[in-house]
């Protein structure tokens, strides 16, 4: 009784173990609120999830073997850039040579208001510890096809990145490479290499993805204003939460992309396979009626990022303090004062008790 009632709950948090002995990963489980919950209530991820069915995957956004156009700068639903190569095993970035960029990008804009990107990767090369760069970029972005600095893409992007950074280029950081982290921009941001992103992350963790003997994937989901970044790193067959945010507001009709960059280090930058889930989401009347294609990307616990251009480190300020912010900090300050006044009232009459005593 108690394994049919937690294998319910496993099922319905709907993050897990990848199902032996299918390809990749499998498709994505329900909303973010019982994830949440259960997250909580037991910790670490132990569960099955859906298989990923055909119904929920979108062909049009993903990229799976076998490939078609081996050989060539495209493939069915996909277009290639720079160094990248199509083998009939993978999709190769760069490979382990110095100064080298590539990228793919889907052909069609996404409209999807939920989804879920799977993602089957291999960063791998002759470097050793710290003599390896410079890492994968995932976007989903309003331009595609644009060469540029960050991990071989543009600079001052539209859109979400999500940073698969395997160098330090800042020698006083405190985090430990490889690391992964989230970027969200609406052009205004330029991400600084020299620092490694740190003024515009949003979020990230430590990830040992480069050079393992097993397969290494990682997701992304979005739904309902929230974004999901987890991993399989381990060959446990189960993901290891990495990033975890709310507030993320992205519009419908973007791109999907890879890219990758080298410098001076190199590495072997590979995808293996890209999927995309539809995640089956009911919305309210009026989020059903809002144009997502006219949304700008931002956060909402932060200001936009237009609003950091005149702050000289780039990083992000407090928002304004609006009628309601003063409120909420003006009760508080009165409920403080009240209740130091009660505690301070109390002790100052049980000492007079105890004063009355001695005489």
């Amino acid at each position: 009784m108690a394994a049919a009632a937690a294998a319910g709950w496993f099922w319905l948090w709907g993050w897990g173990r990848r199902c032996p002995g299918r390809p990749g990963l499998p498709g994505p489980g329900p909303g973010p609120i019982t994830r949440l919950l259960f997250l909580l209530l037991l910790g670490p991820v132990t569960a099955d999830i859906t298989d990923g069915n055909s119904e929920h995957l979108k062909r049009e956004h993903s990229l799976i073997k076998p490939y078609q156009g081996v050989g060539s700068s495209s493939t069915l639903f996909w277009d290639f850039q720079g160094s990248t190569i199509l083998t009939s095993q993978y999709l190769r970035l760069t490979p382990d040579e110095r100064s080298k960029e590539g990228s793919i990008w889907n052909h069609l804009p996404c409209f999807l208001k939920d989804w879920e990107m799977h993602v089957h990767f291999k960063v791998h090369g002759a470097g050793k510890k710290n003599l390896h760069g410079d890492g994968i970029a995932l976007w989903y972005t309003r331009d595609r096809m644009v060469p540029g600095p960050v991990f071989g893409s543009k600079d001052n992007f539209h859109g979400l990145a999500i940073f698969l950074d395997t160098y330090p280029n800042d020698e006083t950081t405190e985090r430990v490479f490889p690391y992964i982290s989230v970027m969200v921009n609406n052009g205004s941001l330029s991400y600084d290499h020299s620092k490694d992103g740190r003024w515009t992350e949003l979020a990230g963790c430590t990830a040992d993805l480069r050079n393992r003997n097993h397969d290494t994937f990682l997701a992304v989901r979005y739904s309902r204003g929230r974004l999901t970044v987890m991993t399989d790193l381990e060959d446990k067959n189960e993901w290891k939460n990495c990033i975890d945010i709310t507030g993320v507001r992205l519009p419908t009709g973007y791109y999907f992309g890879a890219s990758a960059g080298t410098g001076d280090l190199s590495d072997n930058h590979d995808i293996i396979s890209m999927k995309l889930f539809q995640l089956m989401v009911e919305h309210t009347p009026d989020e059903e009626n809002i144009d997502w294609t006219k949304i700008e990307p931002s956060v909402n616990f932060l200001k936009s990022p237009k609003d950091n251009v005149d702050d000289p480190t780039g990083n992000f300020r407090s928002g304004p303090l609006t009628g309601w912010r003063v409120f909420l900090l003006l009760l508080c300050a009165l409920l403080g004062i009240i209740v130091c006044a009660v505690v301070g009232a109390v002790v100052f009459q049980k000492r007079q008790e105890r004063n009355k005593r001695f005489y």
